[in-house]
This record gives structure tokens, sequence and C-alpha cells, in this order.
């Protein structure tokens, strides 16, 4: 045993003069703050150990009875030699010993140290002097398992190797959302230094709407602590400030061993390209998509105003905020441009916005002409035939796509920044254009929209190039019908005539659909109504011919079956043009009605005292079969009677059966009317559609008091 153990100080005794005592430093005026504990040591299991000069153990920590397996009573007062160290090992610990006891160093090294279980550990030591104030020499030991340390100078190895060299994004965020550290790929996403994080928010850093978003999500991974895995986030850092750039982001709260939560770690990987890959997908599948809808609901009918309008019903709001249609107005006068020497002169046809913006008031309405100044996109590209693409407008320079100085004030109010004009090219000639414009949404027009739009415009320039063609077509084919049908005299012995025409309405052509009243010798009238198979001019001449034919054979006075039987012949010689007809003559005097029909729906007979009734007439073979005789029929008439002639087009339709149709007719003609007027716009009214397929030849013949 060595000498006895010197009286150790007393902790609670005074400290001596002249010493001042050693306190936590505080903030004035308040109590000193404790800061939270790491927990390393803890992790390490550092045992302490506190040895008198002669090497007996004073002193023996909780940890080194976990280390070494000897409780407090066991260990205090042993020499720590003779405890701990096997024999081979102790001369050479003792030397160590003394060698620090006498000249103050520390020592720091390994031993084999021997546990209470019989077992050899390493443990590796740090040894150190201490003396008390009474001069009087310690020894302090602080102990840990070797092993416990190799493993975390690994794992600290491991990570700090992952971390700098990781080509992933690695970052480590405190409670309050500040960097703490970051590894240098994350620095280099972000354009900024390693440093240059440290101490600041992610939307402090960049102050996009994608960033406060991200510090929102980590705030509520640091509340729940639930991960957030393989979060997209989309935006523009320091590193590209001038394109979005997209990272794929994993959240999750960082704790320590013990649970305490020290903050948010962030693993992002940049995936840029994959997310522009799949914007590139999406903007081909968005232009196949607009395509497709464009030919199937462009040029549904041949109206020139209403396919104007579906081009602008696709256009907006799924590549423009606003479009608009005009036509050259020669192309709509006469069909065909007119390369004048002064500035184009053109008619809007429509205009779409997707909501409601000042800059609704700027657009030409449709139905209106205008002219453009030079500069102007629309002038531009129908001179050109080439479209003009803006991808960025200043407030200032909104006038350039403007019709006039209140226009552009309107369109900057509004926000727009990026216009294109698009010639609307049919069969080799600019027709019109079409304007696109953006406003609310952020996105320039770039060559890729502009590649679409000209996709659209081609397609719908050809559609409102046939309407165009369409509606010149009928025009002259209704001027041509309608100035072969009669002007009806005032004047017919024994009756009280009225008569219509109608032609088709939308996508139907004007047919050959005629009536006629011819005056015979002895106050007799010949009444006639047919309809020509067909459409268009051709069908509207053969009618004419037809007409005509008729009025000649009927000045030779011959009965309705002959005056069909010369009709039938001539329309042989039209193929391939067939007709239905009805022709009768009234004679007022014997008060009588001879009538034929050749293939022609049934006339309706109105009685003056029952209720109408289809006529039961041989139906007979349409013009231009040939080789079937026809058939007159005669009646009697009393005055007040009346007769109805018609075609198809006023009883057929695509979707009620014929006899469903005639049914409605005689109704119809059930109720009184107070004339022949009355009873053809009454017929016309109920039982025609506004968009009707075929035209519509009535003629309705009240039989009168003869005069004396």
């Amino acid at each position: 045993m060595g000498p006895s153990p010197r009286p150790r100080p007393d902790p609670t005794a005074a400290p001596p003069a002249g010493r001042a005592d050693r306190a936590v430093p505080s903030r004035a005026g308040t109590e000193p703050e404790a800061e939270q504990p790491t927990s390393l040591f803890d992790l390490l299991g550092v045992a302490a150990v506190l040895l008198e000069a002669d090497g007996r153990i004073d002193m023996w920590s909780p940890q080194a009875e976990e280390l070494f397996g000897y409780d407090r009573a066991e260990a205090v007062g042993q020499y720590a030699a003779l405890l701990l160290l096997l024999p081979e090992h102790r001369d050479a610990a003792i030397q160590l010993f003394a060698e620090v006891m006498e000249t103050g160093r520390g020592w720091a090294g390994a031993f084999p140290v021997r546990h209470k279980d019989g077992g050899t550990r390493i443990v590796e030591f740090r040894n150190m002097r201490l003396t008390d104030h009474l001069g009087d020499h310690y020894a302090l030991g602080l102990a840990a398992d070797r092993s416990t340390l190799r493993r975390v100078e690994r794992d600290a190895a491991l990570s700090a190797r992952l971390v700098t060299q990781a080509p992933v994004g690695l970052a480590v965020l405190d409670t309050e959302l500040r960097y703490v550290a970051v590894n240098p790929a994350f620095a280099s996403m972000h354009g900024l230094s390693e440093a240059g994080h440290v101490g600041r928010r992610p939307g402090e850093l960049f102050p996009g709407a994608a960033f406060q978003s991200l510090e929102a999500s980590m705030r509520g991974v640091l509340d729940t602590g639930v991960p957030l895995v393989n979060q997209q986030v989309v935006g523009r850092t320091a590193a590209d400030p001038g394109s979005d750039h997209a990272w794929m982001t994993s959240l999750y709260r960082l704790e320590d061993h013990q649970g305490h939560t020290l903050g948010v770690a962030t693993v992002a990987v940049e995936v840029t390209e994959r997310y522009r890959a799949a914007q590139e997908a999406e903007r081909a599948q968005r232009r196949l998509r607009l395509i497709a809808r464009g030919s199937a609901r462009i040029g549904t009918t041949l109206e020139v105003e209403r396919t104007a309008r579906e081009l602008a019903d696709v256009l907006v709001p799924d590549l423009a905020d606003m479009a608009a249609v005009d036509l050259l107005d020669s192309m709509l006068r006469t069909g065909r441009t007119d390369p004048g020497e002064g500035p184009p002169l053109f008619r809007a046809l429509a205009v779409k916005t997707a909501y409601p913006t000042d800059a609704a008031g700027a657009l030409v309405p449709p139905g209106r002409l205008t002219v453009y100044h030079a500069g102007h996109p629309a002038a531009q590209s129908v001179r050109t035939g080439r479209p003009v693409l803006i991808t960025h407008l200043d407030s200032g320079e909104v006038g350039r796509v403007a019709a006039d100085p209140e226009a552009a004030r309107l369109l900057a109010r509004a926000g727009v920044h990026t216009d294109m004009a698009v010639p609307l090219i049919a069969r080799g000639q600019c027709i019109g254009v079409m304007g696109l414009a953006r406003a609310r949404n952020p996105a320039p027009f770039d060559s890729d929209d502009l590649e679409l739009a000209c996709e659209l415009a081609s397609r719908a320039a050809l559609s409102i190039d046939n309407a165009v063609l369409h509606q010149h077509t009928r025009s002259t084919a209704e001027a041509l019908q309608r100035s072969l049908l009669p002007r009806l005299s005032p004047y017919h012995p024994g009756l009280e005539i009225a008569a219509r025409y109608r032609p088709a309405q939308a996508i139907g052509e004007v047919g050959g659909d005629w009536y006629d009243v011819i005056p015979l010798d002895g106050d007799r009238t010949a009444l006639a109504v047919g309809d020509v198979m067909g459409s268009g001019i051709a069908a509207a001449a053969t009618m004419g011919r037809l007409r005509t034919a008729t009025s000649t054979l009927a000045d030779l006075d011959l009965d309705p079956a002959h005056v069909l039987t010369h009709l039938d012949r001539i329309t042989l010689g039209l193929d391939p043009y067939i007709a239905t007809c009805v022709y009768a003559v009234h004679d007022p005097r014997p008060a009588r009605l001879e009538v034929a029909s050749a293939g022609h729906l049934p006339p309706v007979l109105i009685p003056s005292d029952g209720p109408p009734r289809l006529l039961d007439l041989p139906t007979g073979t349409p013009l231009g079969v040939g080789g079937v005789p026809f058939e007159s029929t005669t009646l009697g008439l009393r005055p007040g009677d009346q007769l109805v002639l018609y075609t198809d087009g006023l009883v057929e339709t695509r979707d009620d059966p014929i006899d469903a149709r005639l049914d409605e007719l005689l109704r119809l003609l059930s109720a009184p009317s107070p004339s022949p007027e009355d009873t053809c716009d009454r017929l016309l009214r109920e039982l025609r559609h506004p968009a009707g397929h075929d035209d519509v030849a009535l003629l309705i013949a009240r039989v009168l008091p003869l005069e004396t």
C-alpha cells in the first residue's frame, strides 16, 4: 500500500483569499441560460477516474463502473494498476503515470484493461495532472472503450466523405430552418457557396414561390416528424437565373439517439433534364390534343362566321388568353383577295377571351371593318404571308399590336406581354389573319407555340375558304332560283293565291324547288309545284328549264297528265336529273280541278265545310324516269275550298316518319285561317326548322265565288 491519502478539499468551503469565483457568464439582469447538452459524451461512454499521487483511486464515475465492471465501493481506495492492469502491463503503466505526475505533461494512448468479468478490453486513455489550491497533485484519467471510439470515428469519417463527395445535394437546417451545413453538390445546385447558405433560410436565399412552399413543407416535417419523400421543386436559383430547374427533394426530421430534435435534413437530386423532357412530352401531347380538337371542331358547317368562332374556341384558353380572327373584306365580298394599292381592309369574324378583361374592348368586334396600321402584326402577316411572333412586349410597346391608341391603353392595362399573328392561307393565297395574345399566362409565346398556331391556321383557312366559296355559290344559286320563280299577278279568276319560297339553310345548298301560277284561256289557271332532285346552280338551272317547258306546254291547252308526259320526255334529256311535280288546272266556271302527280307528295284539300285531307291521287313516277303513263284526276270545288301544294322540304325531317309529319300538316291546316297568306306564314313557322336542310316551295289557292 502507498502513503495514506491526503485530505480532499471541501467543495463547500469558501475560496481562498485572493482568488475570484468562476461562474457561467450571464446577460446582465437575467439568469444564466442553459443550452441543451449534446449527447456525444453519452454515446462515447467516457469514464472519469481521479487518482491520488501514489496511484490509488480517489474518485470513480458511473461511466467507469460500466466500462470496467467495478462499482464505486470496489474501486475507490484501490491501486489502479493492481485493479485494472494485467501484470505484464503494470510496470509500463506506472512509469507513464510517474512521468505525468512529475512533468505535468498529459499522455494519451491505449492499454489492455482487465474487466471485472475476467475479460480484457482495449481502452483508450487521456491522462492529465491536476493541482488543487494546496498544491497537491492528482491524476485525472478519461477513458473510453476503443471499439466504441473506432466505430464513432469510422461513422464520422464515412459521413464526412459521403457528405462532401456525394453527387446528390445534402443539407442540414436547424429548428429555425436556417442552413447549418450543405455539401458541395447542394451549394453547386443553388449557385452559392457553402458559407453563403449558413444562417439563412431557403426563402431568404430565393424568394420564389417554389422555395416558399419548400420552406412550409420543412416546417411540417419538423413539427410532425413525418418524412416527405420525392417532392418535386421547380424554380430558379443563382446557378441559372434565366431558366427553371427541377429537383426531387426528400425531407426528414433529424434527431439524436435520445430523440432530441436537431433540425431538418434534406436530400436533393437535380432532375431538370427529366423535368424538361416531361415538359416537352406534355407540350407534344397538348399539341396533338389541340390539333385533334381543331380537326373535330373547326369546319363543322359551311358558315364563315361560325367556322371563325370554332377556330377561336380551339385557340382560347389552351394556346392563348385572347384571339381574334379577321378575314379580308374583298374575300367575303367577291370570293377572292384584292391586291389593291391601299392598306388591306379587314372584317372581324370572331373574338374570344379566356376571362373577363379590359383587353376585350381593344379587339375589333365581329362584323366591323378595320384597317390596321402598317406596323401592326396582322398587316405585316397578310402583306408578307408569314407569321409574326413577338415574344416580349413592354407596356410602352403595346401600340405595335393595337388598332388605335385607346386599344393600346386597354391592352397595356390588361397586361398583354406577348403576341403573334398567323396568316390564313388557303389554296396559295392569304385570305385573312388570326391574332393571339397572352396576359394572365406569364409564359411568352415561343417557336413551338407558333408552329402549333400555324398548323391550326392552315386547317382552319381551308375550312373558311370552303365556307366563303359555298356562301358565294349559294348566293348565286339563290339569286338564280329567285330570278326564275314567277311574280304572282294580283288577279286570278276565281282564286286567291299565296306562295312562298324558302332556300335551304345551314350546310344545305339551294335546291331546285319551284312553284308556278300560269293564266290560261277561258279564265282558267294552271298551278304547279315541283322539286328537282339535287342542289346548287345546276339544279336551279334545271328547275328554270322545266318551269319554262311547263309554261310552254300549258299554253297548248293539254290536260295535266299530258303535260307531265311531255315534261317527263324533256327531263330524260336533262340526265342525270329527275324531278317530282304536281300539275293542276282550275276552271272556275264548272268549278272543277284537274290534277296529276309525278312522284310528288299528295296535295291537301281543305273543304270549306270539313277537315283537311290528303288527295288520293295516282302517284306516278318522277319526271325523268320515263315509260310510265300519268293519270289525271278531276275534283269538284266550292267557294271557300283551299288547295295546298308543297315540296318535301316543308314536311320531311331526318328524325321523324313522313306519315307523322303529314299528320302534323293536316292538324295545322285544321285551324281556321284568315287568308292563304297567313296560312303560308304559319306553316313555315310551325313546320320548318330554322336550319332547314332543304328548299321549300309552297302554293295555296282558295276558291272564290265566281263574279257574274
